[in-house]
């Protein structure tokens, strides 16, 4: 006994036309033979699917079947109808939803490659170019973020035919689909369904090519725009302002503006990431007896502690005086390395008490250093 189609497609009796549909694509998506290759057991499970969809998907056969318990001239086992058929059929199934590579494909090879996405030469409206700014920002601009205004040059939809491209009140019903902008073809036991390749899916087609954009529909207009560019960007980051690239042909949508950012250098600070580098110099008897010093921030002065004893190159933390990442609610931190500065050499005093204090130093810090190891 042929399967109950309800059970076939999970859904109940009373399920509706969007129901049924919804339950057919996702099915039809996980058993198609195009993702599940070789595998037999998957193709004859299709076939149920797509015969069971044909029947229900139709209000004349599904009143028949819900009825009657079968759909078309023939009872069950009796002829060729559709839960019979052993060839099960792909028609009526829509595979431009599904996006696949061999989807895809398969509407090149019949529409002519007017399906294919990105094709440069098909008809009807079609996204515009992104662009590509750059901008040099400030260090402290990078780190806090900052809007200013930019002059950009772009392409527009022209203002003469609304980027028509045709002469006002030019366009005209699409001969080839009638105005419906759907396209369809049978091949085999398969039925494609797409935007038709006369008019790009418009339903009009143009008459007259308007004459201050020559039936390109675009313009070149210059602007000045505000821009925002957020804390925490780093050199080549990018930050893209929507809908501010180039119009699309034939009125699609805009592309983006994309501006690529180049932070100039600061005299004191220097970035690794979200942590910041600096280097303060001590004196002698600050390394040696230890000190509280001030030494710069992003926010201003900060004082730290240099314990007894500390070494040119030794490196402290501050934490949180970092920057702030893209959408992170913490900063980095700030690591400050501190270098040792000798006292003025030409103090005939100074001089006196580094006298005093070399024997203080118990011996040479080099020792060993340029020793050959010993066997």
């Amino acid at each position: 006994m042929a399967r109950d189609l309800y059970d076939v497609l999970g859904v109940p009796k009373t399920a509706p036309a969007a129901e049924i549909k919804k339950a057919y694509r996702k099915l039809a998506r996980k058993y198609h033979p195009d993702l599940n290759p070789n595998d037999k057991a998957a193709e004859a499970k299709f076939k149920e699917i797509q015969a069971a969809y044909d029947v229900l998907s139709d209000p004349k056969k599904k009143n028949q079947y819900d009825q009657f318990g079968f759909a078309g001239d023939h009872p069950p086992g009796s002829g060729p109808g559709p839960e019979n058929s052993s060839a099960g059929g792909f028609e009526g199934f829509d595979f431009s939803d599904f996006g696949s590579g061999s989807f895809r494909d398969l509407f090149q090879n019949i529409f002519g490659g007017a399906a294919a996405r990105g094709d440069a030469h098909r008809p009807g409206p079609q996204r515009g170019e992104d662009l590509l700014y750059t901008m040099k920002v400030g260090f402290q601009d990078a780190v806090r973020g900052l809007q200013t205004r930019i002059q950009l040059t772009h392409l527009v939809a022209c203002p003469a035919c609304a980027g028509s491209g045709s002469t006002a009140g030019s366009s005209k019903t699409c001969p080839s689909c009638r105005g419906t902008g759907k396209a369809s073809h049978q091949r085999g036991y398969m039925k494609f369904s797409g935007a038709c390749p006369a008019c790009g899916g418009r339903g009009t087609v143009k008459s007259g090519d308007c004459r201050d954009c020559q039936g390109q529909g675009l313009a070149q207009k210059t602007e000045t725009i505000t821009v925002r560019i957020p804390a925490g960007v780093d050199n080549g980051s990018r930050v893209r302002i929507p809908g501010k690239g180039h119009a699309g042909p034939d009125g699609g949508p805009p592309g983006d503006l994309y501006i690529q950012i180049e932070t100039l250098p600061h005299p004191l600070f220097r970035r690794e990431g979200v942590n910041i580098q600096v280097k303060v110099p001590i004196t002698v008897p600050e390394a040696t007896l230890g000190a509280k010093i001030d030494v710069p921030t992003l926010e201003g002065p900060a004082v730290i502690r240099i314990p007894p004893g500390t070494k040119s190159g030794q490196r402290f933390r501050l934490k949180g005086k970092g920057v702030a990442a893209a959408g992170a609610r913490s900063c980095g931190d700030e690591v400050v390395e501190v270098t040792i500065v000798p006292p003025p050499f030409g103090d005939e005093r100074v001089r006196e008490l580094m006298k005093n204090l070399e024997p203080l130093y118990g011996g040479n810090p080099r020792a060993g250093m340029t020793e050959e190891e010993q066997p």
